[in-house]
């Protein structure tokens, strides 16, 4: 960390601290959110900059958040297929279940899709802002500092490994043997009474084959018949890992000190830095401090930011540098592709931050780049509004005691951590600027240019 740039490390650290003990867990829609927002807004009215609200429906646990229902859905389809084996006609309904489960997550968990947003409870979360403007008055581009406000449900798998934390290795094992045992049963049983449900309708109408199937499973096939009354037990007690996957309690949610109130705080005290060092400032560029909402539900707020702000001038011309979860010194990167999302972000920029980690001689046992392998990140919603954007994060990409649980705190990491990188996220302004300088806007650049 730069020494000149210490005293905005020092005070995002603050924020950070502030964000985790004062305010504690921010569910999206939540009190805590709101109170976050609030928080900021009031930074930035310190510093001479107007924060503008704009508020929009969520449905919190329609996406992500609500992979506890797939778990479940999973259960109860367990425990029915007793009642099928006894009653046929009950694997039509059971199979229409189970598809119409599989659908939802897909497409809202795992895709996030809003398509079923209208089915579940709604909250109102936000996004807020502020703009910087240029001395000149003329904008030929626009930089948005981007972190989300949202804090996470406790993954209860996640936070269990915390007493294999001396033995990582073991907490990872653990993690993951239990998510993925559960995510196999839920399928098995899923698609299994799914097959059932057509083999069912196909039998009414005796179709020859559905028929032999049927008798098979009913006795016929003394191996089919035990493995067809043993299977369901075991995906109903697999499908009990999903259900405990994320705890509804939100009094124990995520604190949210690395994920995320350090995007957070370093976006804001990187425009509280141009705007008290107006000749750092790159020329004819507006700067946008942007505090996302809802970002642990599905990137609603990052999305609706794109959606409303379409075609205007705040994002006409706008790189974006969205800032999520910078903690671990070992584990500086560029995330520069969401895969379930098949979004792969700016390669311009993506450049720019591993020129920047070279120049600042910062290590990482990532070798500075990633792909993000689940979930998403707000980068997405933006690369597909045609803004050039990738997210910058210092976070072991690996699920960790800490990731996603009340274990999220400031005490975990160094605020050297953070001073780093609010160095970075300044090293790359500078290489934005230069590119304007030599190229001009060029949109998002999806392919490696040999």
């Amino acid at each position: 960390m730069k020494d000149e740039n210490r005293k905005y490390a020092e005070e995002a650290y603050e924020i950070v601290s502030d964000a985790a003990k004062k305010i504690g867990s921010r569910l999206p829609g939540s009190e805590g959110e709101a109170k976050f927002h609030d928080y900021m807004g009031e930074k930035l009215k310190e510093i001479g900059i107007k924060p503008v609200k704009e508020e929009f429906a969520v449905s919190a646990r329609s996406g992500i958040g609500g992979l506890s229902y797939a778990g479940w859905a999973g259960f109860i389809v367990s425990v029915l297929t007793y009642v099928a084996m006894g009653i046929k006609e009950v694997w039509i309904p059971l199979g229409a279940f189970a598809l119409l489960s599989i659908a939802w997550l897909i497409l809202s968990c795992f895709l996030y899709k809003t398509w079923f947003d209208m089915f579940f409870p709604q909250a109102i979360s936000q996004n807020s802002y502020g703009v910087l403007e240029p001395k000149s008055g003329k904008a030929d581009y626009t930089i948005i500092l981007s972190g989300h406000t949202d804090t996470s449900w406790t993954w209860r798998h996640s936070e269990h490994a915390y007493k294999y934390k001396d033995n990582p290795i073991v907490g990872i094992i653990a993690t993951y043997g239990k998510v993925g045992f559960g995510a196999v049963c839920f399928f098995l049983i899923m698609l299994f009474s799914a097959f059932m449900g057509v083999v069912s309708i196909c039998n009414t109408l005796s179709l020859s084959w559905a028929v032999n199937i049927m008798r098979a499973f009913d006795g016929g096939n003394i191996a089919l018949s035990v493995l067809l009354r043993v299977i369901p037990a075991i995906t109903a007690f697999g499908c009990w890992f999903v259900i405990m996957w994320g705890d509804p309690n939100g009094k124990n949610a995520s604190r949210g000190a690395m994920d995320n109130a350090t995007g957070i705080a370093l976006s804001y005290e990187v425009i509280k830095y141009f705007k008290e060092n107006p000749d750092k400032m790159p020329e004819n560029c507006r700067i946008i401090d942007l505090n996302v909402g809802s970002e642990e539900s599905g990137l609603r707020g990052s999305m609706y930011f794109a959606q409303e702000h379409k075609g205007d001038e705040l994002i006409k011309n706008a790189w974006n540098i969205n800032i999520d979860s910078v903690a671990d010194k070992d584990y500086f990167e560029v995330v520069i592709k969401d895969d379930w999302q098949g979004c792969r972000f700016d390669t311009d920029l993506e450049q720019m931050f591993k020129d920047t980690f070279k120049e600042l001689e910062i290590p990482s046992k990532t070798d500075h780049c990633i792909h993000n392998p689940v979930g998403g990140c707000d980068s997405t919603p933006m690369t597909r509004a045609g803004i050039k954007s990738v997210t910058f994060a210092a976070q072991n990409p690996m699920l960790t005691y800490y990731y996603h649980t009340w274990r999220d705190m400031p005490e975990r990491f160094e605020m050297e951590t953070v001073g780093d990188g609010f160095d970075v996220v300044l090293g790359v302004i500078d290489k934005i600027a230069e590119f304007q300088k030599n190229n001009e806007y060029n949109g998002p650049q999806k392919k490696i240019k040999k």
